[in-house]
């Protein structure tokens, strides 16, 4: 197993550079150089050009490439010349605002599929379980933007229970207790995640309780409870171990929507601000960092799955 974790670990670094260039290039191809976004529309050929000079952007791309990549091996993500920061801090103030928004809402659609999973595969084809499905797939075909927007009208405006604002509070303790306001961002992302880990969940149950393990349990006369909470749930989730490890990076792109639509000052906002205005190394800091949780969400995955069921080995 160290072997294989070896193996994937330089697999993921390949992959990580791979993407690194690619966005590198494509940035450059569409900004050679932010100098005009920096200094304004009216900058002069020669202000331009001095701009370049100081920064590096006057060499081959092959140089400034490397260049970049040379920076990111010493924790240097670059400047930011919006926010006139650096990338580095702009990430550590906003990084654990969106961590508590991502790693709440997944803990709670975890905590509510697992246990409607298998009640609709225990009551599979009944009114409940009809109901239940319809809800699924209309909220799983519903883009975030549009549900959080729902749920703003109904519970904010119509109803005033909660703010249609997240918490403004620069602090994650501050966040965390401010209910009010984060409730509906947390919802928002929560139900999206929610009426898929459903579905794959009710699969996996339904398959399982067609197996002779479950079906010499009952015969023994073991209590149903038992049956589904011991013998049923542990493999029923095996699926779902996969999936939530390779939800990770999804759970950013939706944090780049939901912190957008209520204002909530994490990463996603940061990306949609920079995208904006053209904020050069924070975009690229922002997808790298996708690239970068989608590799490790994908190595996360394989081997929880193996520490879960000993029946896999990997070799």
């Amino acid at each position: 197993m160290t072997a294989y974790i070896l193996r994937r670990i330089g697999t993921s670094i390949v992959v990580v550079l791979g993407v690194t260039f690619i966005i590198f290039f494509l940035l450059h191809l569409i900004y050679p150089s932010p100098a005009i976004d920096v200094l304004g529309p009216k900058a002069t050929g020669p202000a331009i050009r001095s701009w370049n000079l100081q920064h590096g952007f006057d060499r081959p791309f092959i140089v400034q490439y490397l260049s970049y990549l040379g920076n990111l091996l010493h924790g240097n993500f670059g400047y930011s010349w919006k926010a006139n920061q650096s990338v580095t801090a702009l990430f550590a103030e906003r990084w654990a605002r969106s961590a508590y928004l991502s790693g709440i809402s997944l803990v709670f659609a975890v905590l509510i599929a697992i246990p409607l999973g298998i009640f609709q595969a225990v009551r599979r084809n009944t009114i409940a379980d009809n109901v239940v499905t319809g809800l699924a797939f209309v909220t799983y075909a519903m883009p975030v933007f549009m549900l959080g927007l729902i749920l703003i009208q109904v519970f904010a405006l119509s109803f005033p229970i909660f703010n249609y604002e997240a918490s403004q509070s620069m602090s994650v303790w501050g966040v965390m207790t401010d209910w009010r306001s984060m409730t509906l961002p947390i919802a928002t992302l929560t139900l999206i995640s929610v009426a898929g880990f459903s579905r794959y969940m009710r699969s996996s149950a339904i398959d399982q309780l067609a197996q002779d393990y479950i079906k010499a349990a009952r015969a023994k006369g073991l209590p149903e409870r038992l049956v589904l909470w011991r013998h049923l749930l542990r493999n029923a989730c095996l699926p779902m171990v996969t999936l939530i490890g390779l939800s990770i990076p999804f759970l950013l792109a939706g944090n780049l929507i939901t912190e957008q639509l209520f204002n909530y000052q994490g990463l996603g906002l940061l990306f949609f601000d920079s995208l904006n205005n053209v904020d050069y190394n924070t975009l690229l800091a922002y997808t790298m960092l996708g690239a970068l949780l989608t590799v490790v969400g994908n190595l996360i995955a394989d081997i929880s799955l193996t520490v879960a069921d000993p029946r896999i080995r990997l070799a």
